[in-house]
């Protein structure tokens, strides 16, 4: 197993896009400890392997600094951090009260959040040659309307690991996966039924939401020796991107 021994946290990773994350792996042979601010329904866990989970809230620097050590007094080592935690509810821009504040918390979480912990973890990554995986999105590469704190936050990110990738090399690798849409067990909450995630799916070029392991999997090439020598990369995870606008309304135009 490629990774076997190798130490890896995925913030986040107990349910969804994480979850699935941290599933991979394991089936790789990693040693996994997932976090978020409150436990997972169920252990995350592949072939009778299991993450092990620390609650911590990632926008407190010192509980993430002391999580960061419990780690590296556990295993001995850490080799790989997945900055995967994070999201955002709909809000417009100018509406609602305290909507500074409330945007400001959207930041923190996906941006602030990601660079603390990074930080903290920086002396065990650099010390096992490591590296960090940014789990961005394709909101930090076009507007964003509804979520425009989140896709400023995930462009921040990005371009936070392109910097980091040149202050840490050749230590630590830093590299993003810019993620178009996902399948969780949340999705019909934002696209309905089968039917309409369904209807979705195929507005992506490949015909379908992407699966929380296509991320893993990709996540996993990302801390693997096959990678070493890539290092502030943005790999797009999206299907093929979205169906730009003006190709629907030319289509439209012909029927009429």
């Amino acid at each position: 197993m490629e990774l076997d021994g190798r130490v890896v946290v995925v913030t986040g990773g107990t349910r969804g896009v994480g979850a699935g994350i941290a599933r991979s792996f394991l089936a790789a042979g990693a040693r996994v400890v997932v976090c978020a601010r409150r436990p997972p329904e169920e252990a995350v866990r592949v072939d009778g392997r299991e993450a092990h989970f620390t609650p911590v809230d990632l926008r407190d620097p010192v509980a993430v600094g002391e999580f960061f050590g419990v780690v590296a007094e556990r295993y001995g080592r850490l080799d790989c951090l997945v900055n995967n935690a994070g999201g955002t509810p709909y809000r417009l821009l100018g509406e609602g009260e305290s909507e500074a504040e409330q945007h400001a918390r959207v930041i923190a979480l996906n941006l602030t959040a990601p660079l603390t912990a990074s930080l903290a973890a920086y002396p065990w990554l650099r010390e096992a040659r490591g590296s960090v995986v940014m789990i961005g999105s394709v909101s930090g590469t076009r507007p964003s309307p509804g979520t425009a704190a989140y896709g400023a936050a995930k462009a921040g990110l990005e371009n936070l690991a392109r910097s980091m990738a040149v202050e840490w090399a050749p230590d630590v690798r830093v590299n993003t996966l810019v993620l178009g849409m996902v399948r969780t067990e949340l999705s019909h909450l934002h696209y309905g039924d089968e039917d309409g995630i369904a209807a979705v799916g195929a507005t992506v070029p490949l015909g379908r939401l992407a699966e929380p392991a296509d991320v893993g999997a990709a996540a996993v090439f990302l801390a693997s020796d096959r990678a070493a020598y890539v290092s502030g990369a943005s790999l797009l995870l999206h299907g093929g991107g979205e169906r730009p606008a003006f190709l629907d309304a030319a289509t439209a135009n012909k029927e009429t």
